[in-house]
């Protein structure tokens, strides 16, 4: 009986163990996947102001775009 209750404790201290390394590994991962994300906000920062900068030049572009796809389908319509 001694022996069966030794092997439970032995099996509970295995997978306690376990799972602290798994906490351990969480963790450790957060916080570098939390340094990433400060990273990428900065990148985010910079990539939101090309965007910005360039959507005011391309609108127009965007306008004749939308232009030419509405008459292709207009076309494509009568055509059926």
């Amino acid at each position: 009986m001694e022996q069966s209750q030794h092997e439970q404790r032995h099996a509970a201290d295995q997978e306690f163990q376990k799972s602290l390394d798994e906490l351990q590994q969480i963790l450790q991962d957060g916080s570098a996947q939390e340094q990433d994300t400060s990273q990428l906000h900065d990148d985010n920062n910079s990539d939101r102001q090309v965007v910005e900068n360039s959507s005011t030049i391309d609108l127009a572009a965007w306008e004749d775009a939308v232009a030419d796809i509405e008459q292709y389908l207009q076309e494509k319509g009568k055509a059926q």
